[in-house]
Formats: C-alpha cells, structure tokens, sequence
C-alpha cells in the first residue's frame, strides 16, 4: 500500500500555535492600538511592496553596470597583451641585432639594412639608432629612409632623442641604466623633434672590451596604440594612453575640433608592460541603460504607491486626532484628580454666600476635619481658633469684599485636635465657563517651619554680623559692576571710613582704576566680559601685601570674588595689620647683613697671616727688582732693554699685590645685597682666588670644575662668594685639623647643572674633601644660631651660609662619603635655581685645576 503524506495538515498543525500566540497578544491590545495597528498595517505593505520594486530595479541596474565593467576590463587586459607581445617580439629582434653589432658580424651597413626591414615591419617604431659608448651616433635608420654614415654628425646637442652627458633627460637616464645593468631598459616618455611623444627602450652593446654602446629603438605612443590595439577591441571601447600626470598621450577615438570628450562613466587602467615607465593604459565605457530617474514605470509605481501612503496616513491622522481628544479628556479628570490629591497647598472654595463649597485633601490633612465636616459651613468656621473670632471675620469680610491684600494675609489656624499654626492666605476670584463669578478660591499654606526658619536665619545673621565688627582686620565687599560698597566692618570704617576708595586702593586691580571712571562712562565697561561667575567665585587669589602711605601701615590683603545676596558678582578683601612684623623683618634684615659683614671680617681676620706672606712675595720682588736695577744704574751697566725688563717685572708684581688686596677689600667691605646677572666661572675663580691664601699655608691642593655654556646666574655675587670661601675654609681646617698624609689633602669644587622634578633647572655648587667627616649629630645641629665644632668659632658661618643660600630661592646639604662602613670625606653642596634652557653660549668656561702646594 503506498505511503501517503498529508503536507496541509502537517502546516496546519505547526501554525496553530504561532496563530494562538498572535491572537492572544491582539486581544491584550487595547482598543486604541488595535486600531493604530489596524491602520498601520496597510501602511506598512505599501511601503515594503515600494521597496521591493526599488530593490529590483536597483538590482537589475547594478547587474548591467557590473556587465559592461567587465567588458571594458576584459578588452583593457587584451589590448594589454597585444602591446605586451608586440613589444616583447621587437625587443627580441633588437637582442639579436646588438648581439650581432658586439660579435662584429654586423657592420654599419648591414645594421642598416636590417634596421630599415625592422623600421617597414613594425610602423610603430620611428627610430632606430646605434650608439657608441661615448654617446656617438654611429648609424641610423628612421622612418622616412637610411641615413648615410658620412652625414652622421658625431654630436647633436638639439636633438631630445639622443643621450647627452651631464643631462637628466630621459634617452640619457636610460643610457646609464643600460650601461650599468647591461639590460634592456625602456626609457620615461618625451617629446621628439615634431612634438610626438615617444619612448625608447636601450638595448646594451657588449663585446670582449666590455660595455661598447647601446642600440636605440624609439616608438610612437600614438602608433604603437594604433597598430597593436586590435580593431574589435577599438570599435567596442575606447583604450587610451595616460602619462604620469594623467594626462593624454594617445588615444584611439579622435575627438571634434573645439569638443571635450565626454568623462567616461567605466574605466580601468593598467600598466603600459613590460616597459612600465610611467605609461598606463585605460579603458573607457560607458553606461548604455537607463538609470532610475529616468525610468517611466519606476516613476508610476512610486506615484501611486505615495498615493497610497498619503490615503492611509490622512486615515490615520483622523484616527489618531479622534484618539487624542478623548485622551486628552481622560488625561485632564486624572490630572485633576491627582493634583488634588499630591498638592501640600490648602484649597478652599466658596460661593457667593459664603458658604464652603469645595476643599482638596491638602486642606483636609492639614486641618484635620474632613470633606463632610467642612462642605456647606459658613463663617464662623471650625478651624477658626475661639480666641480669634473678630480677627478672622474681618479678613472673611475682606475676601468677600474683593479687598484681600495682593501678597496674601497671615492668618492663624485651629486643628481639630485643638493645635494652632501659622498660614498664609491667598484669595482670587472664581469665574465660571460663561464669564461670572461663582465664587473665590483661597490656598492656604502651612508657614511655620518657614517662620522658624526666618528667625534662625536673622539671629544667624546677627551673630555673624557681631564677628565680623569684633574682629582686628579689616572686611570689605564692594560690587564688581557699580563699584557700590556693599559691606564694611568696624575695622575698615575706622580706617578708610565708608569710602569705597579704600577697597580700592587695598585691591590694587581694575577696581581701583574704577574709583575716578564717572558713571556713565563706567556702565559702558566690562572688565569681565566672557568669564562666567561661578568660574570667578570658584577661583582663589594669593595674598599680596599693600602699603597704605596715608596710614603708614603695611596690611596682608586677600581676596576672592563671590556672588552676593542679590546675584550681583561682588569682591571680598580681607586686609590684616601687619605693620608690626614688617618692622621686624627689616630689623632682622639689618642684623643679618650685619652677621655677614662679621663673618667676611672673621674669615679675612684668620687668614690675616696667610694673607700678609701672600703680600710679602710680592713686595719682596718689587724690592730686589728696584735695588738691583738701582746698583746696575749707579754702574752704568745696565742696557735699555734689561731696565724694560725689570721695570715690566716690577709693575706685573705691583699689579699682582694690587689684586690681592683689591680682592680682599671688595670682599669684606660692606655693602646692600645686589641681585644682578654673574657667570658661576668668574665666581668660582675669585673665591678660589681668595681662599688659595689659606689652602696654601695648610698645604691643601683644590680641583676646580665648572661646566661649560652654564647660563646666567641672577645672584649677589660677593655673598655667593663669601659662601664657598666659608666651605672651602672649613673644609681646609677639616683637613689640616686631622694630619691627614698629602694623598688626602685636597679639595675638590664642582659646579654641573641640573634638573631634578622637585627642584627644577639649577645649577649645584659642591665642596668635598677627604677629611674625617662629621658626626651625625653634627650634620642635623650645624646650621643652629651659635652652634660650632671648633673651640674658638662662634657658630654663625654655616647660618649665614644657609640664610644667603635660601634668601637666593637655593637649598644647602651636607652628607658623609663612605667607602663601606668607614667615612672617607664630607661633601657640602648648595643650589641656585636658574633656566638651563637659557644658558649662555659663552658663558661657561672649560674645566679648571687649580691646586695649592706648600
């Protein structure tokens, strides 16, 4: 019995429960959106079925596209390969005709023979030229006929297709390049003699003695398109020739003279092989179809299916409105309805009588009686208090007079449960559809938190107020805009009084320009124009100190900007008396100047020996150069050169005194710190200068090196000096204190720069010795006023030197060196910020040794 298979049945049964679900979910749907959905269905068929046709056209348009590309690349491809072979099957035949012209089988008039058959072969070469090594024109053949050897010039320097040295032109880069990869090379394109463009390929001559010549072929772009390009190919598309510069060199449609050819719609462009010297071959097509816009049926079908979709939206929007009108209906009862019941405000509506005629559940809650309670009560109402009868009859005969005050009336209320508390009522007129008045409406608000609140905020405000009179600086706010003072404390009312000129002058910005700008003039001024408040209010001032001359009072005045009560941007200073510790800081000032005038008359004091034998050799050679050229005068002995001499020797020693004690007076002599741009070599070599006097009596040698192109140091040089003279004396005294052997008797002195995250650009100032170190003690106490290791030192050097270190923004350390466990030496080091960026070219000075012997 044969198998049956009932397929209906089968779908039937899959799509019975896809069809309970869909029914299931439309039955959920409320009216309105089964109807939205009912209206949008059709809709939504118009517009697949327009895009379907849209689709198809499109499709059958891009298919037909894809056709006529293919056919254009196809007929490019071949009429590349004919061009390819053709020029592939010349170069063969000139292979053979230059290994023939090497082996010296071939002479110039068999090379014409064959060249002139080569030149009848193929039309599209129009030269064919044999040239020796050093670019000679031995023999040619060109299109129109052979040309004899006798009228073969040697040399033509006009014609563009030969090779000519020291040129760039393209014969002559194909030349080299055959010379040097002895292989066919096909030159860039170029214009000959008549204006044609052509292209040479440069066949290398080779024989026993190597590279002899070159043999030239020169085609015709425009024939070699013409007699290669096969005619089927030619009559279906366009194939053109482009140079480099996408320009065209050839082509095989002609246009009419004064007409552009029309911009092809298809192209594709492939490289002009094998010589790939620049040239590309296009192929050009264009679109024979009809594009949409251009399609009659297209247009139909979209007309009519707009048609459609107009049709079916202007149903819907009848719907749609229907729908709206009784949203909106429905939408209004529940918004009544909930603004009722969510609003805190009171609301109480009479009629004419007087007689309460609606109440939300706000006023209820906030009373305590009910709906019932209150409906059709006329005055006195329940929620009156007893004791405030007459009172609240009065404002009742006010609101039914239409005379209640505009910022409504404070009234109190009565709970049910007995409590009272303190509303504001407002009262309006109640108008009815046709225009007449009904009755009046009241909100009534509950105040008393507010009330609390008012009067927290006004003793706020009052004590405020009193620290503010009560303090010993002077407070100040004046608005930006009017310039007006808006507040002013005891303090700034007893010296500046309430002129807004003091803030002024404490403020010492555009506000203070402001105190003598008239009014009119000040209104068309903004000094603030595009910077938003909350960025001015957000933003900190640092503190500046200001000198008020009529006062003779120096004050610390800091400020911000603030947004005052009323909106208006405003400035806030604070100004502190701080004429008191200004005084101090002079006086500290002018001891310290003194501390370093002792220090520098101290230091000189101990090296007083040092310097007198530092004098005496001097003076003593002056000496003995005067009394020998005195002896020699008085023999008559003498010659005029050796008196020069000796008087030259003379003067260079009298000079050489005249240094030291320049030196020693510019250093101890008092006088103001000076800040002006020194050079850390001329420094260094004056202190050097100047402590060589000691390290010499204690028999220290010192090592100096400065780094060269440092920049400009903005210092006091004769306190940077006193400085290193106070660590170099130390370090000396350190050494000769210890008897250390002369291996460890030396000092070095390093000035690098540097830069370090938390410093920045400096410039580091390093003394180390080789002495016993210093204890750790020592190095966290050495900078203490007074504090000293050595039995007469007085404890002020390293002070000073730490206070003339950081009065120049420089940091100063000390550290042990060790070799493992053992100290080896100390190093004293000190800063001085400076712009590395900026140094100097000529402002270093090489590495310098000095050193100090016994």
């Amino acid at each position: 019995m044969p198998l049956s298979i009932d397929f209906r049945g089968v779908a039937r049964r899959q799509l019975l429960p896809l069809q309970r679900i869909v029914a299931g979910w439309w039955r959920r749907q409320s009216p309105a959106r089964q109807d939205r959905f009912a209206t949008l269905g059709p809709l939504i068929s118009v517009l697949l079925f327009l895009a379907a046709i849209i689709s198809a056209f499109w499709y059958l348009r891009n298919e037909e596209i894809e056709r006529e590309t293919e056919a254009v690349k196809r007929d490019t491809e071949i009429a590349q390969q004919q061009i390819r072979l053709r020029l592939i099957e010349n170069q063969e035949q000139l292979v053979r005709l230059a290994r023939e012209i090497g082996t010296r089988t071939v002479d110039t008039r068999e090379f014409a023979a064959q060249a002139r058959a080569l030149v009848r072969e193929r039309p599209e070469l129009t030269e064919v030229d044999w040239i020796g090594n050093h670019r000679d024109r031995r023999a040619y053949v060109s299109a129109g006929g052979y040309q004899d050897d006798s009228l073969v010039p040697n040399e033509n320097s006009s014609d563009p297709s030969l090779p000519l040295a020291n040129q760039s032109s393209p014969p002559e880069l194909a030349f080299l390049a055959a010379r040097e990869r002895r292989q066919p090379v096909y030159s860039l394109p170029f214009a000959d003699t008549s204006g044609t463009t052509v292209f040479q390929i440069h066949v290398p001559l080779v024989d026993r003695s190597g590279f002899s010549g070159v043999l030239i072929a020169e085609y015709s772009v425009e024939a070699l398109l013409r007699h290669a390009v096969p005619s089927e190919v030619a009559t279906r598309h366009a194939i053109v020739v482009l140079d480099g510069r996408e320009q065209v060199v050839s082509s095989t449609v002609t246009p009419m003279p004064g007409q552009r050819i029309q911009r092809a719609s298809i192209i594709h462009d492939v490289p002009l092989a094998p010589a790939l010297n620049g040239l590309v071959l296009r192929g050009q097509g264009y679109r024979t179809s009809i594009g949409l816009i251009s399609n009659t049926l297209f247009w139909m079908v979209v007309a009519l299916s707009v048609l459609t979709v107009w049709m079916l939206l202007g149903t819907w929007r009848h719907m749609r409105r229907r729908l709206q009108i009784q949203t909106a209906l429905a939408s209004e009862t529940n918004f009544r309805r909930a603004m009722e019941n969510s609003m805190l405000t009171g609301m109480r509506a009479m009629d004419m009588e007087s007689r309460i005629s609606y109440v939300n559940p706000a006023f209820c809650a906030m009373t305590g009686f009910s709906e019932a309670e209150l409906i059709g009560r006329k005055p006195p109402f329940p929620y009156w208090p007893t004791d405030r009868y007459e009172e609240n009859a009065r404002l009742q005969q006010q609101e039914v007079q239409g005379r209640s005050p505009a910022g409504g009336a404070e009234v109190r209320v009565m709970r049910k449960d007995g409590t009272i508390f303190d509303a504001r009522m407002y009262v309006s007129p109640l108008v009815d559809s046709k225009g007449k008045q009904s009755g009046w409406m009241a909100s009534i608000t509950n105040i008393t938190e507010a009330k609390r609140v008012r009067d927290q905020l006004s003793a706020s405000h009052e004590r405020f107020t009193t620290v503010l009179e009560g303090l010993d600086a002077a407070v100040s706010v004046l608005s930006v805009q009017q310039g007006e003072l808006l507040f002013a404390n005891r303090s700034y009312r007893l010296w500046f009084g309430a002129d807004p000129a003091g803030h002024a002058l404490l403020a010492g910005g555009p506000l203070a320009a402001r105190a003598n700008i008239p009014a009119e003039i000040d209104e068309e001024i903004d000094d603030y124009t595009g910077l938003p408040t909350q960025a001015l209010t957000e933003a900190g001032s640092d503190p500046r100190e200001v000198y008020v001359e009529s006062l003779e009072m120096w004050f610390d005045v800091r400020s911000r900007y603030l947004q005052w009560t009323d909106g208006r941007l405003a400035q806030m200073l604070i100004a502190t008396d701080i004429t008191v510790r200004r005084r101090a800081e002079a006086l500290a000032a002018q001891q310290a100047e003194k501390a370093q005038v002792t220090s520098r008359l101290m230091t000189m004091g101990e090296m007083a020996s040092s310097v007198a034998h530092e004098l005496n050799q001097p003076l003593t050679a002056i000496t003995n150069y005067c009394n020998g050229m005195v002896s020699r005068v008085r023999g008559d002995s003498i010659q005029k050169d050796d008196l020069l001499s000796a008087l030259e020797k003379t003067a260079k020693q009298a000079q050489r005194a005249g240094q030291i004690i320049h030196r020693i007076r510019n250093f101890v002599k008092r006088s103001e710190p000076q800040r002006q741009a020194a050079q850390a070599a001329d420094i260094v070599e004056d202190a050097v200068e100047l402590a060589g006097i000691e390290l010499r009596r204690r028999s220290v040698a010192i090592h100096t090196y400065v780094a060269q192109r440092l920049p400009q140091l903005m210092v006091d040089p004769i306190l940077i000096e006193q400085v290193l003279m106070n660590l170099l004396k130390n370090a000396a005294e350190a050494i000769d204190n210890a008897s250390l052997p002369a291996s460890r008797r030396h000092i070095e002195l390093r000035v690098v720069p540097k830069h370090t995250p938390e410093l920045g650009g400096h410039i580091e100032f390093s003394v180390t010795d080789m002495g016993p170190g210093l204890p750790e003690e020592v190095i966290s106490r050495m900078y203490e006023a007074f504090f000293s290791t050595k039995a007469d030192g007085m404890g002020i050097g390293l002070g000073l030197c730490r206070s003339i270190v950081e009065s120049h923004q420089g940091r100063i350390r000390a550290e042990n060196l060790y070799n493992a466990s053992a100290i080896v030496g100390c190093r004293f080091a000190f800063t001085i910020p400076v712009d590395i960026s900026r140094a100097d070219p000529g402002g270093g000075a090489p590495a310098v040794n000095l050193q100090a012997t016994p």
